[in-house]
């Protein structure tokens, strides 16, 4: 059976698919994850009546809205306006995330950025590297970018990522140099 096609209003008022599927192995709860093209895909159970089915819209309308409120909470402008310029310039302006912050309670991580889930699109970025070079914070920031596009480290992220941001094996050296000198391993780095 194909997917259902609705639409429901962010918390800025923009129309935002949904397309719904029924799915024979849920039984009670719906599931619904943010796609790459900007749509939601909601699973249903299957024998959900259609009555149920605007109701189960009406909550991800809501947990679209409080998602939003969220990531506006939960972003640091400056670090915001960063990235932005970060992605035009190196990856034509095609990443899309949430929110950009700093953080504090990184130690051995520079930076995170979490795919799926309500927190989708969130990017955190270790306060530590705050007083690092320019171009070293950068490439961080282009590294938790890239997570957009592939969450693990394969040989196709480093690429796209070398590629997008030429200064990556310099920016890893001084990472490397940086962890040997206070004897840590910084984790993503290897």
């Amino acid at each position: 059976m194909p997917d259902q096609r609705f639409s429901v209003q962010d918390a800025n008022g923009d129309q935002v698919t949904v397309y719904v599927r029924k799915d024979k192995r849920l039984k009670k709860t719906s599931r619904w994850a943010p796609q790459p093209d900007g749509s939601i895909l909601l699973r249903v159970p299957y024998g959900l009546p259609k009555r149920q089915l605007r109701k189960t819209l009406d909550q991800v309308a809501g947990k679209l809205h409080k998602r939003q409120e969220l990531a506006e909470r939960r972003t640091d402008d400056a670090l915001q306006s960063r990235a932005k310029q970060i992605n035009r310039k190196c990856f034509n302006g095609d990443i899309q995330w949430a929110a950009i912050r700093w953080v504090s309670n990184m130690n051995t991580c520079l930076g995170s950025c979490t795919n799926g889930g309500p927190t989708d699109g969130h990017i955190r970025i270790s306060a530590k590297i705050k007083g690092w070079p320019h171009w070293v914070v950068d490439y961080v920031i282009a590294h938790e970018l890239a997570h957009r596009k592939y969450a693990n480290h394969s040989k196709d992220f480093w690429a796209y990522l070398t590629a997008a941001y030429p200064q990556t094996e310099r920016a890893r050296g001084f990472i490397k140099g940086v962890g040997f000198a206070e004897g840590v391993d910084f984790e993503g780095e290897g």
